[in-house]
């Protein structure tokens, strides 16, 4: 498997040679990620067949990006390879794999 990424305004706040993809999104073990960022919010939203997602608002310089990351803390069945991984939208962080 290959490394992969995610960046914020320069600052790396994951990193991992071991991760999920899911639907085209990175999901990186929560421990790989720099817990000093993250803030859980109260919003959740639901998928038929993952569960119910919690969000994070990360914090960079200063800076809040609300909601910008998620994580299915308790998965159903067919998506418990993600439980304890945390995607980030792409759109708001920058996410490569080498």
């Amino acid at each position: 498997m290959s490394h992969a990424t995610a960046t914020l305004k320069g600052k790396f706040i994951a990193e991992a040679d071991s991760y999920e993809t899911v639907e085209g999104n990175i999901y990186f073990p929560l421990s790989s990620i720099d817990q000093s960022v993250l803030t859980q919010t109260k919003t959740t939203t639901a998928c038929p067949w993952k569960g119910t997602a919690s969000y994070y608002t990360l914090t960079v310089d200063g800076q809040e990006y609300k909601d910008a990351a998620w994580s299915y803390q308790e998965p159903k069945d067919a998506a418990q390879n993600i439980k304890g991984h945390v995607a980030f939208y792409k759109n708001k962080i920058d996410i490569q794999t080498s």
